[in-house]
């Protein structure tokens, strides 16, 4: 006669289905969505490894995805990257080297292990010198994130800020509706805001002015220094030392972070007609794997300058 499955068995069987209909148990979960991943070194200016598209799980993270598609390496418990695909963190001629990433162009507050996913992420590696910026809060090189969903698992409205922006304000609004983003009716507190104008209009803002306290507290890799009773747009290299001074017509496209608040971009330049270049530059093409961009004749800048 043949034995039969017992009770115990029967029981064990259906607590795994039960974990298996709860997402849970022993396997990834079910699916959350697409996610996109991008390898870069060197402030993007070198992409090591772009993924058009991984299916995550609800047990996703960061960190699980890298792993996935790159040979890793993690220190502190497997809570942060030490190396991608033989690229190691390190100290060189008195410059520390390392990974950071980004989730729909903004810095993650936790490890990459600790960073869930929820799908239609776009995650950012970049290997970097930090000697001028240890921490760069947001970027531009993930366009329209995170206009456009959000970041760190949340959605977020967009107020569109024009400050004696002229054209410009147009020219942007018409950008982020051919990005499917469409502009609060006003600020809030929880809102994304994009800044358009000229600097001297935008300066007072206090998001903004943190450009004029260096790379250190902004993130970004440019200021606008006082010249002849106005404004003059200059890029930074690396270390946060001037290198570039750019024309009156040049614009500027950056993100930074204020505290814990929501990102602020700004689109801006020294005149108007800065701005309105500036405002030429919001496209996926123009922005991709970039911390910032200068424009001045037609002509796109990466910051910061090599």
């Amino acid at each position: 006669m043949r034995r039969g499955r017992g009770p115990a068995v029967a029981i064990a069987l259906l607590l795994a289905a039960a974990l298996a209909a709860a997402g849970c148990g022993f396997g990834p979960g079910s699916g959350v969505g697409e996610v996109s991943l991008t390898v870069t070194r060197d402030y993007g200016s070198e992409q090591m490894q772009r993924v058009a598209s991984d299916e995550a799980s609800e047990s996703d993270t960061v960190m699980r995805v890298l792993d996935r598609e790159a040979e890793i390496s993690t220190r502190y418990s497997g809570g942060f990257v030490q190396t991608i695909d033989g690229l190691e963190a390190d100290e060189r001629f008195g410059h520390s080297f390392d990974w950071f990433f980004y989730v729909n162009g903004v810095e993650s507050p936790v490890g990459a292990a600790d960073f869930a996913l929820h799908g239609g992420e776009a995650i950012w590696w970049d290997y970097r010198n930090w000697s001028a910026a240890q921490g760069v809060p947001a970027v531009v090189g993930s366009w329209p994130q995170p206009l456009l969903a959000g970041y760190e698992g949340k959605s977020h409205p967009v107020a569109l800020e024009c400050r004696g922006a002229g054209a410009a304000c147009g020219a942007v609004r018409r950008r982020l509706d051919a990005a499917g983003i469409a502009p609060a009716a006003g600020p809030t507190d929880d809102a994304i805001r994009v800044l358009v104008g000229p600097w001297a209009r935008l300066r007072d803002d206090p998001a903004a002015a943190q450009l004029e306290q260096g790379p250190q507290v902004s993130g970004v890799f440019a200021d606008f220094t006082p010249r002849a009773g106005d404004y003059q747009l200059q890029g930074l290299d690396e270390s946060g030392a001037p290198a570039r001074n750019f024309g009156p017509s040049a614009g500027l496209v950056a993100a930074t972070r204020r505290f814990d608040a929501p990102p602020v971009w700004l689109v801006s330049g020294a005149t108007t007609s800065g701005a309105l270049a500036a405002a030429g530059l919001l496209d996926t093409i123009r922005l991709r794997d970039h911390y910032a961009v200068a424009t001045e004749g037609g002509q796109e800048t990466p910051l910061p300058l090599r």
